[in-house]
């Protein structure tokens, strides 16, 4: 089942311009109900109705995960993308009704954990911000060490300085740069969980790292969507259903799929989670593969695909589905 086939009707009660790049969108239930409960580390998929295109992006809810009267995400502009964040930019303004799946978490904290250090770069400290509301109320330990690439592009930077105080360490490229990661990670109490979000090369710096030093592997947690790319249109036959659908440029073959109406698991629609992992028939072509969760051997086979982030170019791909 997807994270959302049952979406929640909410109306945007506020949006507010952080920077140059960023705005947050803030959601009530378009009834005044309670939203569902979430932790720190959630996600939740917006549904953007754009003419006669339909797109689902998966957001962090940054909200605290203690008040349940609205939710907040922040989206980060990419004019190179495949519109959905120009869409939130461009067309959601406060009043305006929309729907959303439940929270989903693949980013949790691990309440085991003496204490939580916590990475961020750029728009991965959207988490990051619930995560320490959580972890402040019931008084765990942590600290957050965020990273952008200049103050005027690092979103909430002052405000969790002014909130959690010396918990909270920034850091610009263009005042000296990120953190020493081996220092960092080298100096930190046993027992103590590392969590990353942010561009690629952060988080496989930080994984690499702590696992260099030795780190287990059960303490080293990251997340990282990916938004599904752009690139030429293609058809794909499902056995299944026995149907040929047409994936457009700027749609992701998962939105193609529920489009014609046949059910796809899927939770995270970033290449993350697993969960839409789909078997290939056939496939006389090229696939495209996009995700974190194949290893080199499926991909290399050809016989696997993650429709929420891949593509395919060639003659015929022919999925179980």
């Amino acid at each position: 089942m997807s994270a959302s086939d049952h979406l929640i009707p909410v109306v945007v009660s506020k949006v507010v311009e952080v920077n140059s790049i960023i705005k947050r969108f803030e959601f009530k239930h378009i009834h005044g109900n309670e939203l569902p409960a979430f932790s720190g580390g959630a996600h939740i998929v917006v549904e953007m109705l754009d003419g006669s295109t339909k797109r689902k992006n998966a957001y962090s809810l940054m909200s605290s995960p203690f008040e349940r009267g609205q939710y907040a995400i922040s989206v980060r502009r990419d004019d190179d993308g495949r519109g959905g964040s120009k869409f939130m930019h461009e067309k959601v303004e406060a009043g305006m009704k929309m729907n959303i799946s439940a929270p989903v978490n693949l980013f949790s904290l691990d309440l085991r954990a003496r204490k939580h250090l916590m990475i961020a770069g750029g728009i991965g400290i959207t988490p990051f911000i619930a995560q320490m509301a959580q972890a402040s109320e019931l008084g765990a330990p942590f600290e957050l060490h965020y990273a952008a690439r200049t103050a005027a592009q690092a979103a909430y930077m002052d405000s969790l300085q002014d909130r959690f105080g010396d918990n909270v360490t920034c850091y610009c490229d263009d005042a000296g740069g990120g953190p020493d990661l081996a220092e960092l990670l080298s100096d930190q109490p046993l027992g103590t969980h590392v969590y990353v979000c942010g561009p690629k090369g952060m988080i496989e710096a930080v994984v690499k790292t702590a696992t260099d030093l030795g780190w287990p592997a059960a303490h080293i947690h990251f997340e990282h969507f990916l938004s599904p790319p752009v690139g030429q249109a293609f058809s794909v036959h499902l056995a299944k259903a026995g149907i040929d659908i047409a994936v457009g440029p700027e749609q992701s073959l998962l939105e193609a799929i529920e489009a014609s109406g046949t059910p796809v698991n899927c939770l995270c629609r970033g290449g993350a989670c697993g969960q839409c992992e789909t078997r290939v028939v056939t496939c006389d072509g090229d696939i495209a593969h996009n995700d974190h969760w194949l290893d080199d051997d499926q991909r290399a086979s050809k016989q696997f695909i993650m429709p929420c982030v891949s593509r395919f170019r060639g003659e015929r791909l022919e999925l179980d589905l």
